[in-house]
């Protein structure tokens, strides 16, 4: 970017070196790349039109045997010439019109000479004069060799005739023998042909005559060759020297023997192409160098209206480079910052100097924002961080990771207790409450630890393993920490296998079964229900808890084809049990999809089964994460007959509001209060307010987990109205709970 100094010289020179040098650099170097490249596609096409010109000219130079063999042809094969010649006495009339004569006239033959099978002269015919003997004789040594070849005789001895037979295309009759190649006669570069002369059909040990003919190379015949083959200016020398603007190629004999030049104009296609191209480039350079000035005033005129705000510029940029780097709403560092910085602690930490990274999760952070709003959890976002960034060194780093979820990157992190003592400090002060917005809001916090370099040095695995420390304090009851050990990273791996395992036996069907615990009249213990409960017998881990496979189905999303799947199976049992109802737990999960209860309803229905039969037991968590989609489905699914239950009541955040909200049938008491019954006062306390406040509402209450008769008898006198646990029976598979209803066996005997 473009930045002007305030002082005007110090501009000057500064747009000097900046703007209009590289400006005029860039104008020279275009200058520069367009003649080069100009000059050189010119000399490019030059050169390659100069040589298809040259391999054109050997091509119609060493074409020019076969094209006069061509024309010896014509009289060659003629049978009335075969018996001219048989004759004792030679009609040279005759032969001059016929032969010499006409070769010259119509094919512009220079010599014609006819010799007999040894060779010797019988006729001779030289630029339109008979009887030139005198001009065999000047050139007989020059045709000797292809005379020889067509006789058949090497300079070894003899070689069979037919093995000189013609091979080329050129001729209309293949067997035609001769002999012919570009060469020097008498002392001027000329094509020869010699030929055998045959009738048809060629006559039984009859000596055959030879027509040999010649057509100089450096007259008219050259001329001819440029007119057909459009080369411009084509002559021949002895010398190999050029005239301005030619070129030339040597030409030799078959033997090797050099001839002599010829030269000729070539066309030049490039040099054309750059006379016209050069003004034309010439003309757009100008321009650009015009475009160019002009910008270079307008960068001018730009650049001193810029240099009075150059301040505000820079101060922006800072700004930009501070929101690059820091969170908006706490001015914390942001996710980028606190990686740049781990990787420099991480170097650091490879060098002996430990560090550690906490990760740390806001717990009860979405119910602030769904009671009091947005507004109220960024204030609380606030709050936290300035309380966070109070408690670590300057040295360390805090900072903001998305939502209400940070990082801090303490470094030298010498001794563990130190450490330990630190995530101490952070969990008392978020347990002090916060004013947001005139009210007192108790929160708390979770924190996953994780030291360097005991972990390893890799910033993602340590980043991950933080994580699963974090996800171990929140499982473990959230609002403390835990230090990430190698065991969790194998109760992570052990959790993924899980879930592979859950979706195949999800698939197989053959694994999960519905166990059934019974739930009875708090005052004749008449069983009045059964609650339905997953149960998962793997084929080699056994029997797996529900507390270690339903937490992941529900975190994978699994749980609603569990969900759904144990619905079908409870709605097949109620049918089949039609004194009593059947109770389904739902998870909060299956409420993020706002046709549930479209879904629950086609499947009692497609079932068979009378909802009125089956009770649909929720948590109060479920009332608080979606309150909004909660409350239409709950309605739908009342209206249509289901039983709706509040699951482990008294353990929410706020039940009493929620009942006054939503429209349940019954309320179940936690087995938390009941444990201590008939021990603490205050659990028979809370008992008691229960009982009094569900039946106010019109509720029936349930207690669960009841184990002992003292239990059962207190819960009675509080006033419940039915009681679940292992002092009447456990969970149950569909056979037992058969024989218990078909009185085959009695319920205190399998508790």
């Amino acid at each position: 970017m473009f930045r002007a100094p305030t002082d005007s010289a110090v501009f000057r020179r500064y747009f000097t070196t900046q703007v209009l040098l590289p400006i005029g650099i860039l104008v020279i170097a275009v200058v520069a790349a367009v003649a080069l490249g100009l000059h050189w596609a010119a000399g490019t096409s030059n050169e390659v039109s100069l040589q298809r010109q040259t391999r054109m000219t050997r091509l119609v130079l060493t074409s020019a045997t076969d094209r006069l063999a061509y024309e010896q042809q014509s009289v060659a094969a003629w049978n009335q010439l075969s018996g001219e010649l048989a004759k004792p006495r030679l009609d040279k009339i005759w032969i001059d019109a016929e032969i010499g004569q006409w070769l010259h006239e119509m094919f512009s033959h220079d010599l014609t000479f006819i010799l007999d099978t040894d060779g010797r002269l019988i006729y001779a015919y030289a630029s339109g004069h008979p009887n030139a003997a005198d001009s065999f004789r000047s050139a007989q040594a020059d045709l000797r060799p292809m005379i020889d070849a067509v006789r058949g005789i090497s300079k070894n001895g003899a070689i069979p005739r037919q093995s000189r037979k013609a091979q080329t295309t050129a001729l209309t009759r293949p067997e035609t023998i001769y002999e012919g190649f570009v060469t020097e006669v008498d002392g001027r570069p000329a094509t020869a042909s010699a030929m055998l002369i045959s009738s048809q059909p060629a006559p039984v040990g009859k000596p055959e005559p030879i027509l040999v003919s010649v057509r100089f190379l450096d007259g008219a015949y050259l001329r001819q060759i440029a007119a057909w083959a459009m080369i411009d200016g084509l002559r021949f020398s002895m010398e190999p020297k050029a005239h301005r603007g030619e070129t030339m190629v040597a030409f030799s004999d078959k033997t090797g023997r050099k001839i002599g030049y010829f030269f000729w104009k070539p066309e030049l296609p490039g040099t054309q192409i750059e006379k016209v191209l050069a003004p034309i480039a010439a003309f757009v350079i100008l321009i650009m160098v015009g475009m160019m000035g002009l910008l270079a005033r307008s960068l001018w005129r730009s650049g001193r209206q810029l240099s009075t705000a150059i301040v505000d510029l820079r101060a922006s940029e800072a700004q930009a480079q501070h929101l690059a780097f820091h969170d908006v709403l706490t001015g914390l560092p942001n996710r980028a910052m606190f990686h740049d910085r781990l990787e420099q602690a991480l170097a650091r930490a490879r060098r002996g100097h430990p560090c550690a990274i906490l990760a740390l999760d806001l717990d009860r952070f979405k119910q602030v924002n769904d009671t009091l709003g947005h507004a109220a959890g960024d204030t609380l976002i606030r709050e936290f961080a300035q309380r966070l960034a109070e408690i670590v060194r300057t040295t360390d780093t805090v900072a903001r990771i998305g939502g209400d979820e940070f990082s801090v990157l303490l470094c030298d992190a010498n001794r563990r207790k130190d450490l330990e003592q630190l995530c101490d400090r952070v969990l008392a002060t978020v347990r002090e409450p916060f004013e947001i917005l005139g009210s007192k809001v108790f929160v708390g916090v979770s924190i996953g630890v994780v030291l360097v370099p005991e972990a390893g040095t890799d910033r993602g695995d340590l980043i991950r393993k933080a994580d699963i420390a974090l996800y171990r304090a929140k499982s473990e009851g959230r609002d403390r920490y835990r230090i990430f050990t190698p065991l969790m990273d194998e109760t992570v791996k052990l959790r993924s296998e899980i879930e592979e395992e859950l979706r195949h036996a999800i698939i197989s069907g053959g694994e999960l079964e519905v166990y059934y615990q019974p739930e009875v009249e708090a005052g004749t213990q008449r069983i009045v229900g059964m609650e339905a409960l997953l149960r998962w017998n793997h084929p080699v881990r056994g029997m797996i808890p529900p507390d270690q496979f339903i937490p992941i189905a529900e975190e994978t999303g699994l749980i609603v084809q569990l969900g759904e799947w144990v619905l079908a199976v409870a709605c097949r049992m109620a049918r089949a049990w039609p004194d009593i109802f059947v109770a389904v737990n739902l998870s909060a999960v299956q409420f993020r999809s706002a046709d549930l209860a479209t879904r629950i309803i086609d499947i009692a229905r497609a079932e068979g089964c009378d909802p009125a039969r089956i009770e649909l037991e929720i948590t109060e968590g479920v009332l608080l994460d979606e309150d909004h989609i909660a409350r239409g489905i709950l309605q739908t699914l009342r209206e249509a007959g289901f039983r709706i239950a509040l699951d482990d009541f008294g353990t929410g955040y706020s039940s009493l509001s929620y009942l006054r909200q939503f429209k349940v049938d019954k309320i179940k008491i936690d087995r938390s209060f009941i444990q201590n019954l008939g021990h603490d006062h205050e659990a028979a306390a809370i008992v008691t307010s229960v009982v009094t406040l569900g039946h106010a509402m019109g509720l029936t209450v349930t207690a669960e987990g009841v184990e002992s008769r003292n239990q059962m008898q207190l819960l009675h006198a509080a006033g419940c109205n039915e009681l679940q646990g292992y002092l009447f029976s456990r969970a149950l598979p569909a056979a037992a709970i058969v024989e218990i209803l078909a009185g085959r066996q009695r319920l205190h005997d399998v508790a």
